[in-house]
């Protein structure tokens, strides 16, 4: 999948501001994510479920997005071991995984988002079978 940056100032409300605009213009987002980008800034990186929508609104209310970057979200029934085994068929791979972020839905499920350079993507995703 494919997924955007955007760099806004580390103030309460900035997130949600985005958030809330997005959802009302009808831009669901598959993944969302927010780290610290130096002292004063954060930045959020944005999964939507369909593109062009989401570049189509963050041109109306002037979002500068940086992107596309590339990831690939895998979902699964939570096992022990579920993320170890993804690392496992990328390393037979030679793969390089170099940021993830998991999460366990507390129901049985999980969701892994692994972010990858673009040229491992197609390699990636054929050896983790999706």
């Amino acid at each position: 999948m494919q997924y955007f940056h955007a760099t806004v100032k580390d103030r309460p409300g900035e997130a949600y501001g985005l958030l809330a605009q997005l959802a009302g213009s009808g831009v669901n987002l598959l993944a969302f994510s927010a780290v610290p980008a130096g002292v004063e800034h954060t930045q959020l990186m944005l999964f939507p479920e369909r593109i062009n929508q989401l570049l189509r609104v963050a041109a109306d209310v002037g979002l500068v997005l940086s992107g596309p970057q590339h990831a690939l979200l895998i979902q699964g029934d939570d096992k022990l071991g579920a993320l170890a085994e993804c690392h496992r068929k990328l390393t037979e791979r030679e793969i390089n995984v170099y940021a993830s972020t998991g999460v366990a839905d507390g129901q049985g499920g999980y969701g892994y988002i692994i972010y990858l350079r673009s040229e491992d993507i197609e390699r990636a995703a054929a050896a983790l079978g999706i």
